[in-house]
């Protein structure tokens, strides 16, 4: 893949209408809200479309509501990383000659869903993991957490999440879109109710109403587009199990092999990356990525995030729209790593825009820390 690197760009960006608490709108309705408003973003047509990616919803279903005849569709659906792997599958299938825009859209009605569907119980996961206690994300991350502590020590684990959690929230602060609005403290992090030990509730991700949707077309249409293109110069992806309790290794995601990979493919290094957009379902899952992708090494985390390093005004920009804790998460969250990498690269984040960021790299998680996709994007 590597001399596909800077082939293609992401042309335009947007959320859904309304994001947060969203009551009386379909999950459909926030993905063809965000298509339209990333289109717009774009400038480029409805009819100019010819891929459609999503996942967690039929793009048969999408195309027949947004009115698309697609020559190239990817429902690649392997959790909240899904749409960050979507970026490499669109610059494969531009450069191959199966579309020229694709466009690649999330919308889930997560807090306001009338009904949940249930799995289905002769797969793996109810059978060997439900009867024995192991229901829902909060508890699976817990477990990985507590073996975390267990290797590198439990009161510091315990601070480097506290300093995710309340770093996270003081950038939610400076986006007007984030669903949490009020100050939090080390003190109200710390006083908040248990979830799943040793998660309190400010460790674990909101659940909202949202979509998210970009649009990727080649590197020479792009720069002749409204907006400054911003560049695919490294992608990479894969996992290693589903369930929590085959997980090789609960301190040690699959970005210890995405990360590294996407990074040569952009011919760039750590030192080079100027904003780190991480997928924080838990703040354990920021502190093993950030191991795992080789920022630090492995049990250094909590002295990588020590003194608000990654707040604003830190050195280490992470998470700057106010993340899946604090921001929005819909379920699938990596969606709007993209959308937040995009804006800061283009300069258009108001108050908490960097100081001229060159560089992202975009990490999602999906499933039980069981998936990953790593991209490396860049402005000129």
């Amino acid at each position: 893949m590597a001399d596909m690197s800077k082939t293609v760009a992401i042309a335009g960006v947007a959320e859904s209408d309304e994001i947060g608490r969203v009551e009386g709108k379909s999950s459909l309705q926030h993905h063809a809200e965000s298509a339209y408003n990333a289109l717009e973003d774009a400038g480029i047509k409805m009819s100019e479309v010819d891929g459609l990616l999503s996942a967690g919803f039929s793009t048969l279903t999408l195309a027949e509501y947004m009115g698309i005849e697609p020559t190239y569709t990817d429902t690649t659906a392997v959790g909240g990383s899904s749409f960050i792997i979507h970026i490499a599958h669109a610059m494969a299938a531009i450069n191959a000659g199966y579309c020229e825009v694709a466009l690649v859209t999330h919308g889930e009605a997560g807090r306001s869903a009338r009904s949940r569907s249930g799995g289905n119980a002769s797969e793996p996961t109810p059978q060997f993991e439900t009867p024995y206690g192991f229901i829902g994300a909060p508890v699976n991350y817990a477990m990985a957490a507590r073996r975390y502590m267990h290797e590198y020590g439990e009161d510091r684990t315990r601070q480097a999440m506290a300093e995710i959690a309340v770093s996270t929230r003081k950038w939610a602060l400076m986006n007007p879109k984030s669903y949490m609005k009020d100050p939090m403290s080390f003190d109200d992090y710390h006083e908040s109710r248990w979830v799943a030990w040793p998660f309190h509730l400010f460790d674990c991700c909101l659940v909202t109403d949202a979509g998210g949707a970009y649009v990727i077309t080649s590197a020479e249409r792009a720069k002749s587009l409204a907006k400054k293109p911003v560049y695919v110069l490294g992608a990479a992806e894969g996992h290693d199990h589903n369930m929590i309790s085959t997980m090789p290794d609960l301190t040690r995601t699959w970005g210890r092999y995405s990360g590294p990979k996407a990074l040569e493919m952009a011919g760039l290094t750590h030192d080079d990356i100027d904003l780190a957009m991480i997928y924080d379902s838990f703040t354990y899952t920021v502190l093993a990525t950030l191991e795992s992708l080789g920022f630090c090494g492995p049990g250094e985390g909590p002295d990588f995030v020590a003194n608000q390093r990654t707040a604003p005004g830190g050195d280490f920009a992470l998470n700057t729209n106010g993340g899946g804790l604090s921001y929005t998460h819909s379920g699938m969250y990596g969606m709007f790593l993209v959308l937040e990498a995009v804006r800061q690269l283009r300069g258009e984040t108001g108050e908490r825009q960097l100081d001229s960021p060159k560089t992202a790299m975009v990490h999602g998680t999906g499933g039980s820390l069981s998936s990953t996709g790593t991209t490396i994007l860049a402005v000129d």
